[in-house]
């Protein structure tokens, strides 16, 4: 395939490789992989492919190929010149490293010649509205820079890989939704990308259900001791748990969004099958990772809760589900050891409710959230 467009996308992790590299390529991209693994740097760089398998309803597999691969820590000035003469640079690193890749963004838009178009850049991260997080980094180096930043929704499950290869299996669903406002009639090119005016509806949606029950099957599996997420789901009483949060993350999602309530029965079905799909192997302890992270206050347990208490409505499962996540505790987990060490720390129960969840005290769903924990430090 002719290759007249560049994209450097940095993190050339199992999604990066699997998900956002494979439909830039398909798209006539070259692809330039940015990161800080000089093992995995080494293996794109001496291998001039890999393959990504789907398994699912549509199983099949693909080849990416014609990439180059850049250390983002050792190499810098060739990514920095790499990214002043690219069309798109995309991301899946991690919504907190956003910060971090900034800077060398910052520094290929300051050696962009004039006469090139702005540079599009997509954060695909798990997180809501993450590539303004990344637009007002970069702008801190360069105030007039002159690109598109555009927030997306990503949903594409990548389990636990087997090690020693860059081939990625990867399920066959998947939704890419980008919004379209800030490109006007110059949207890029890319294959696989459902452009929208209006992105929350579809990151809510996306996070409040996917995210939401696959972490409520987590927690409530570690707590049981299940070891599989396919486990967790067939355990009756986790199962009523995860589909009471989906009930209640339900109700936000059509009072809010005015979506059908029928059609987002059909969706959270859907994505119950998904996340037990036997073709892709997962653990309660690889999907509970983070907890910070995920007890955080516009995540998928807290960010619902805190919307359905000001509405006046219920959030009793998503509660649960936050107590149960406070019982993660895996020695190799960084954030897991910082739970459990601010858990029996001795701070107040209401100073460490907010410490943990970001609501205040004055929040309508602060009472419930600090019963949750003060249940977990005097268990």
């Amino acid at each position: 395939m002719a290759q007249s467009k560049k994209a450097v996308h940095f993190g050339a992790g199992n999604i990066g490789r699997g998900f956002v590299a494979q439909f830039l390529h398909a798209s006539g991209y070259e692809v330039v992989f940015a990161d800080v693994n000089d093992d995995l740097i080494g293996s794109l760089q001496a291998q001039s492919s890999f393959e990504v398998h789907e398994v699912g309803e549509d199983s099949r597999t693909t080849v990416v190929d014609g990439y180059r691969a850049i250390n983002s820590r050792s190499d810098e000035e060739a990514l920095v010149a790499e990214i002043a003469t690219a069309d798109i640079v995309t991301t899946a690193v991690g919504a907190r490293i956003l910060p971090f890749v900034a800077p060398v963004i910052a520094k290929g838009l300051a050696q962009r010649s004039a006469d090139r178009a702005p540079l599009a850049v997509i954060a695909c991260e798990n997180a809501i509205n993450a590539t303004d997080s990344l637009a007002a980094a970069v702008r801190e180096h360069v105030p007039a820079a002159d690109a598109v930043f555009a927030n997306c929704a990503i949903d594409r499950i990548v389990p636990e890989q087997a090690g020693g290869t860059l081939d990625v299996t990867i399920e066959s669903f998947f939704e890419w939704v980008v919004e379209s406002t800030p490109f006007g009639d110059a949207r890029p090119d890319i294959q696989g990308v459902t452009w929208v005016a209006d992105l929350e509806p579809f990151i809510e949606r996306k996070l409040f259900t996917v995210n939401t029950a696959h972490a409520a099957a987590a927690y409530h599996g570690f707590r049981k001791g299940l070891a599989s997420i396919r486990e967790a789901l067939d355990d009756a009483e986790v199962m009523t748990e995860v589909r009471g949060v989906l009930a209640e993350t339900k109700s936000l999602l059509v009072a809010k969004h005015g979506l059908d309530a029928d059609e987002q029965q059909a969706y959270i079905e859907k994505n119950l099958v998904r996340i037990a799909n036997p073709h892709l192997p997962d653990t309660t302890e690889r999907v509970g990772r983070n907890p910070l992270r995920k007890l955080s206050r516009h995540e998928r347990f807290v960010g619902p809760a805190s919307q359905l208490a000001e509405r006046g409505m219920t959030s009793d499962a998503l509660v649960r589900a936050v107590r149960a996540a406070l019982d993660f505790s895996v020695p190799d987990d960084v954030e897991s050891v910082e739970l459990q060490a601010l858990l029996t720390s001795g701070l107040d129960v209401g100073e460490l409710t907010t410490t943990l969840t970001g609501v205040l005290a004055d929040h309508p769903l602060f009472p419930a959230l600090r019963d949750a924990v003060a249940d977990k430090t005097s268990a």
